[in-house]
């Protein structure tokens, strides 16, 4: 799944997705990502292509927000992985 926005100067820019998986096979572990393209990125993390989420595979998306620019979104993801981050995902989004 990819996006794009019509950007303020009238050209097509990309979306950028922060999204949160959940391990299928354990519940309580969680991977807090960003990408352009939210299917293929799980279809990587699924495939174990990723280190971080090979352990855990397969994944499942529980949550996904999208913005217009990257640098929203990195700030957004960095936010969701701080305590008060993952206090707020917990209560407000999952």
């Amino acid at each position: 799944m990819s996006f794009v926005a019509l950007s303020e100067e009238g050209r097509y820019e990309p979306m950028y997705f922060v999204y949160i998986l959940s391990s299928e096979i354990d519940s309580s572990k969680f991977y807090y990502g960003k990408t352009k393209n939210l299917k293929a990125r799980l279809e990587s993390h699924n495939s174990g292509q990723s280190s971080h989420t090979s352990k855990y595979k397969p994944w499942k998306v529980i949550w996904y927000g999208c913005f217009e620019s990257e640098q929203k979104a990195s700030g957004f993801e960095a936010y969701l992985k701080t305590a008060s981050g993952k206090a707020f995902l917990r209560k407000r989004l999952i």
